[in-house]
């Protein structure tokens, strides 16, 4: 079958956050949210669910659960039980849950950088020290500093990780996974894995989920992974976290405190009809994408002077390296000289204000306008 990638889609006047925060003429390509209309199965299958009329409190029933636990197995090989899944309407709920369960008063939580704003803020909303340990920079890859990692968590409460990792893109190799979560587990720190990115990895890579390493790595793992990324459905708000320990699954779940709701059963069914009836739609999007970085490789590498970019092996977000170009602030200039609303990297780390993150997920004509903008306002400058 084939697919379309390439229709533009407006999105202005329609609430979207990504099309609202900025005006009319700027050209956002900050948040990560495609520029890609969901799959049609899953537009079919929410068309149907509204044909119900009614659409009240939903729970996750035999059906949807199963077509997780098909699709995990099918994708990694990982078993998993129905009732090792808990439903939530967010990853950031569900690592700042983990966080005021299991990590004790005084203890530190560990992340590495630059990474994800929300996870950096999510220890502060509980008064827990924060223990950045940067990633190392060798022969074009991100690595982990592995003495580092040992240090930080001797005494900490958990490693939030981010894999693949935003905003470097960073699909981790089986055995830094497993040489990480074991350093937790040597620690006895608690693995909060975000893996929202599982399904968009590059070049022939395939995703492993960190508590599928070993019994022991699951035993001490809260897993948090949803549709949205893939299959760009981030406005129904529905995640899950698999949780294989029964005494942390229950202590995670009473953690929801009256805050963290249940979910809609618009999500619940999109979740269904993705992992359950879109797996050609996802293959044919990853291929897309992939030629989307690679197109945009390209072009900074010979249409943007004084921009470097390393290919991400996942995701859909380039996290580019603006050094060359002795701006104050890389983000503000390409707002304001070309139109163009990025991330600002110092929202990922004290030591990435130089940086800007940029999201490929869009058609490539949007894609192209948003190459031309940035390199007309460099050659202006």
């Amino acid at each position: 079958m084939s697919f379309d990638f390439d229709t533009i889609h407006s999105r202005l006047g329609t609430g979207s956050t990504k099309w609202s925060r900025y005006p009319a003429d700027v050209l956002p390509m900050w948040i990560a949210d495609m520029d890609i209309a969901a799959p049609p199965a899953v537009l079919q299958a929410l068309r149907e669910r509204l044909d119900q009329q009614i659409l009240g409190y939903s729970v996750a029933g035999p059906q949807v659960r199963q077509a997780i636990v098909d699709d995990l197995w099918a994708k990694y090989a990982w078993r998993v039980l129905p009732e090792e899944l808990l439903f939530l309407p967010g990853v950031e709920p569900g690592f700042n849950m983990a966080l005021h369960a299991f990590v004790q008063p005084g203890q530190a939580v560990v992340l590495q950088t630059p990474n994800y704003r929300p996870i950096r803020l999510a220890p502060g909303h509980w008064n827990l020290p924060r223990i950045e340990v940067p990633f190392e920079f060798i022969n074009g890859e991100y690595l982990t500093p592995l003495p580092a990692m040992h240090q930080a968590l001797n005494g900490a409460g958990a490693l939030l990780l981010s894999n693949p990792h935003n905003p470097i893109g960073k699909v981790f190799p089986r055995e830094e996974l497993l040489a990480v979560a074991n350093a937790c587990l040597d620690n006895g720190a608690l693995i909060i894995s975000d893996e929202i990115h599982a399904e968009l990895c590059f070049d022939g890579r395939r995703h492993i989920p960190t508590a599928s390493l070993s019994p022991q790595i699951a035993q001490r793992t809260i897993t948090l992974m949803s549709a949205s990324k893939a299959y760009n459905v981030a406005g129904l708000k529905t995640c899950f976290a698999v949780i294989q320990n029964a005494e942390i699954r229950e202590r995670f779940n009473n953690a929801r405190c009256g805050m963290v709701d249940s979910v809609s059963p618009l999500g619940l069914e999109a979740t269904r009809a993705a992992y359950s009836q879109c797996g050609e739609w996802l293959d044919a999007l990853v291929k897309y994408l992939q030629a989307n970085r690679d197109y945009l490789l390209n072009a900074v590498q010979t249409r943007l002077p004084g921009v470097v970019m390393h290919a991400p092996q996942g995701t859909f977000l380039a996290w580019l390296d603006c050094t060359a170009l002795g701006l104050d602030d890389p983000q503000q200039f390409f707002l304001e000289q070309a139109k163009v609303g990025l991330s600002a990297g110092i929202e990922f780390g004290d030591d990435s204000q130089q940086f800007v993150r940029l999201n490929f997920g869009c058609p490539r004509a949007m894609l192209e306008e948003g190459l031309q903008r940035m390199e007309r306002a460099l050659r202006e400058r």
